[in-house]
């Protein structure tokens, strides 16, 4: 059975949608990703969309969407981006907070540090759910 994860940060345009997408690259079969945020910005960031270009994956069918607009279900894990949104009405059986910088504001090389830091943490997840 898959687990269903969501990714959440304040914004849902730079991070938890990165996030989703490595947990779909790589979590295929195990895990059904959804990304969210408390105050999303409506858009998904051109710098993420750019940084994942370049990975061959197309963020551009993603929507930047509110923790309303995701099924309201309990998640198998909830994780936060570092943001400061602990989300205490999202249901879920583990919670973790990764503590990621935004990289909104960052020059191309940094952001693409971030992504792929978590890339690395989602990869990471993925290993821990399917042992």
């Amino acid at each position: 059975m898959r687990k269903k994860v969501l990714f959440v940060c304040v914004e849902n345009s730079n991070r938890s949608q990165m996030a989703e997408a490595f947990a779909k690259i790589h979590g295929k079969g195990i895990i059904d990703a959804y990304s969210s945020g408390s105050r999303p910005s409506g858009v998904v960031n051109p710098k993420a969309i750019a940084a994942m270009k370049e990975l061959g994956y197309d963020l551009t069918k993603h929507d930047s969407k509110s923790l309303d607009e995701i099924p309201q279900i309990k998640y198998d894990y909830a994780i936060t981006m570092g943001c400061g949104d602990e989300c205490p009405f999202i249901i879920a059986a583990h919670r973790d907070d990764w503590k990621l910088d935004d990289p909104k504001n960052l020059a191309p090389e940094a952001f693409n540090n971030v992504r792929n830091e978590i890339e690395r943490r989602v990869k990471e997840l993925i290993e821990k759910i399917a042992t």
